[in-house]
C-alpha cells in the first residue's frame, strides 16, 4: 500500500515491482482519498487525489463502494491511534466493493467484479484499497454494498470478543455495554445466535428499545440507573457470565459488581477513561473473575485471517432473508465529500448502529 506521510509526500513500497496481474486497470491512475495533514477535529479531514495502491503478493485491489466509521477513526484523526507499522495512513478499517485487480499469488478463487467486504488495518476512506485475500469475505446476496460496509469491523470485533476471547456458552448471560452501537447491535444478535442471553446498557430509552427489538432480554439506562443493580435483579443475584466493555475506567466498580463468580470481563475500549481508583483487584479476586483485554487492529495477519474464516463459516450464512436472520444496522449514510459531517455525527453519539460513507454514491 501507499503510505501517506504527514508532509503530503508518498512513500512507495517497492516501486520496481511489476509482476502483478494487471487484469483490468492501470496503476498509474490516481484516486480520491481522505487525508489528515495534522491531528485535530473533523475539519482536518481533507479530500485529495493520491496514487492508487498496487496489490502486493497475495493481495486483491478492491474498488471501494462504501466504508463505515469506527471510534478508532476518531482517535486516529486526533493523532491518538496511529496505524500499525507499514500500513496505510489513510483512515478506515472496513470496506465493501468489487474486485478490481488480482495481485500475484492470489489463490482464493476470487474473480473480477465479485462483490466483497473486507477488514482493514487502514486505507478505507479511499476509492481503492489493496487487501490480503485472507481478509476478504463475500457479500451476502440479499445485502447491498452499503449494508455490507457495516459488517466487517463491528461484526468481526463482536465475534472475536464472544468466541475467541470470552468463549461464550449457551445459556450464559452476556452484558453488552453501548448496546445500540455498531459492535453492540452486532453483539446482541450474535449472543442470540449462540444461544446465550444478551442484556445491554445504553444512554437513552430509544436506544434501549432498539436493542430490545434486536433481541436484548433487558436494558439499563446508565444515565438514570445502576446497571449493576439491574443485572443483579435480572439474574437473581448471580450476575453476568460475560461483560463486553468498551467503556473502561468509569464503569469498573459496577462491572465488578455485575460479574458472576468465575465470570469473564472483556475490555476492548476505554471510552470512559483508563484510570481506576479503588479496590479493583480485591473485588475481582473475590469473584475469581477473569479480566481479558483485546484489540483487533494490531493483531497479526494470520490471526485476522483465522477470524475471518471462522466468521465466514459460522455467521455469514445467517445473513439471509429469513425472519430470524442477522442484519447489519445502518444508522445513516454520508457521501465521501461529507466525511467531516459523518465524524461530527459519531462524536455527538447520535448514531444507533453504523455510520456508512458512500465512496460511490448509490443510484437514485
Amino acid at each position: 500500500m501507499h503510505r501517506i506521510l504527514h508532509t503530503g509526500r508518498f512513500l512507495l513500497g517497492n516501486p520496481n515491482h511489476t509482476t502483478w496481474h494487471k487484469c483490468c486497470s492501470s496503476f498509474a491512475k490516481m484516486m480520491r482519498a481522505v487525508c489528515v495533514d495534522a491531528p485535530g477535529g473533523p475539519e482536518n479531514l481533507l479530500l485529495r487525489s493520491v496514487p492508487r495502491p498496487q496489490p502486493k503478493h497475495g493481495e486483491i485491489l478492491i474498488k471501494v463502494h462504501a466504508t463505515a466509521l469506527n471510534r478508532a477513526d476518531l482517535l486516529q484523526r486526533r493523532g491518538r491511534y496511529p496505524p500499525p507499522p507499514g500500513e496505510s495512513d489513510i483512515i478506515g478499517l472496513e470496506v465493501a466493493g468489487t474486485v478490481d485487480t488480482l495481485g500475484p499469488g492470489v489463490k482464493g478463487g476470487w474473480r473480477l467484479d465479485d462483490r466483497v467486504m473486507a477488514l482493514l488495518s487502514g486505507g478505507g476512506y479511499a476509492e481503492y484499497v489493496s487487501v490480503p485475500e485472507g481478509l476478504l469475505m463475500p457479500v451476502p446476496q440479499n445485502l447491498t454494498l452499503c449494508q455490507a460496509a457495516a459488517i466487517p469491523e463491528a461484526w468481526l470485533t463482536a465475534f472475536q470478543l464472544l468466541v475467541f476471547i470470552a468463549q461464550v456458552k449457551e445459556g450464559e448471560v452476556v452484558l453488552v455495554h453501548a448496546g445500540a452501537s455498531g459492535v453492540g447491535t452486532a453483539a446482541v444478535q450474535l449472543v442470540r445466535l449462540f444461544g446465550a442471553v444478551p442484556v445491554v446498557t445504553a444512554g437513552s430509552p430509544e436506544k434501549l428499545k432498539f436493542a430490545k427489538n434486536l433481541g436484548a432480554a433487558a436494558g439499563f439506562n446508565y444515565r438514570e440507573e445502576s446497571f449493576a443493580q439491574g443485572v443483579h435483579d435480572f439474574t437473581g443475584g448471580k450476575g453476568a457470565n460475560v461483560i463486553l466493555d468498551c467503556i473502561g475506567g468509569s464503569n469498573w466498580e459496577q462491572n465488578v459488581n455485575s460479574l458472576a463468580t468465575d465470570g469473564r470481563w472483556v475490555l476492548y475500549g476505554t471510552m470512559g477513561g483508563r484510570s481506576v481508583d479503588g479496590d479493583l483487584l480485591g473485588k475481582l479476586l473475590s469473584k475469581r473473575g477473569h479480566l481479558l483485554c483485546s484489540l483487533l487492529r494490531s493483531r497479526s495477519l494470520q490471526y485476522k485471517a483465522d477470524l475471518v474464516k471462522a466468521f465466514s463459516h459460522r455467521v455469514i450464512p445467517n445473513f439471509s432473508n429469513q425472519p430470524a436472520s442477522l442484519r447489519p444496522i445502518v444508522d445513516s449514510t454520508f457521501n465521501l465529500d461529507d466525511i467531516a459531517e459523518a465524524h461530527r455525527h459519531m462524536e455527538a453519539n447520535k448514531n444507533t448502529g453504523k455510520i456508512v460513507v458512500n465512496v460511490i454514491p448509490p443510484n437514485p
